[in-house]
């Protein structure tokens, strides 16, 4: 089995995406980790898959490039790479990098110690470090959603940062959790929580260096119809795989 399974998705990101790949295999190598990565391509229209085709990477790292030929969602993306996986580890992360790969080792040690089942990267944990924060439209509508997924989805209150896009997982229980997600959208990260949680794995998160990646694919103002319509959906996803009762607490 692979140590740990990058998974990347990406829309229309031809100009980062082969600096993504290599930054994942030059983490493989630095870290001694046996390693594999996993872009999918959610219809892109400028060339993503090939460029992502063309990153170099170093003997031992084997690069996957999935081509879907239409959008199907960040969640259906997200979904197929990891159900394509094989790592011991899962990590799944934007593109754009964000986060630096070595915040990673801290989980990934816990994890492959039988000590942790999911990692979360924390923008708002004590100790994360933001370089470059996000504007303050963007500030304030996550903070509204991040309530707004508390009241309306039931998300822990003790997850402070559901939608960052930097999070690990066992690997096992990874591909269990994607088979069973049916959000193909944004919100399939809380969905995925909501899962981990019902099946009372253990979930934590965990401080990043982070910079904001201005040139994002999310247009929260325009898409808060969408957005609002998919809290709703994950909701029900929940309460009727639980009989109606919200999913049980978070230590």
């Amino acid at each position: 089995m692979t140590d740990i399974s990058v998974v990347i998705p990406a829309l229309d990101e031809a100009k980062k995406i082969r600096h993504d790949v290599e930054s994942a295999a030059a983490f493989f190598r630095d870290s001694g980790l046996r390693g594999e990565v996993i872009v999918v391509d959610d219809g892109s229209s400028d060339g993503t898959a090939a460029a992502a085709r063309e990153a170099e990477v170093p003997s031992g790292t084997e690069l996957r490039v999935i081509r879907l030929e239409k959008n199907r969602g960040k969640g259906f993306a997200v979904r197929t790479g990891v159900l394509a996986s094989s790592g011991e580890v899962v990590l799944f992360a934007d593109s754009g990098h964000c986060v630096p790969y070595a915040n990673a080792l801290p989980p990934i040690r816990r994890i492959r110690a039988g000590e942790l089942d999911v990692a979360l990267a924390s923008r708002r944990h004590r100790e994360t470090v933001i370089h470059r924060d996000r504007p303050w439209k963007r500030r304030l509508l996550s903070r509204l959603f991040h309530l707004a997924a508390v009241l309306v989805a039931g998300l822990p209150r003790g997850i402070s940062d559901s939608q960052c896009g930097f999070k690990l997982y066992r690997g096992d229980a990874a591909r269990e959790l994607y088979r069973a997600c049916r959000t193909s959208g944004f919100m399939f990260d809380l969905e995925i929580i909501l899962r981990a949680q019902k099946r009372g794995l253990r979930i934590a998160e965990f401080p990043v260096e982070w910079t904001c990646d201005l040139d994002t694919r999310l247009r929260p103002g325009s898409d808060a119809p969408r957005v609002l319509r998919e809290l709703l959906e994950v909701r029900r996803l929940i309460r009727k795989d639980t009989g109606g009762r919200p999913p049980g607490k978070v230590p």
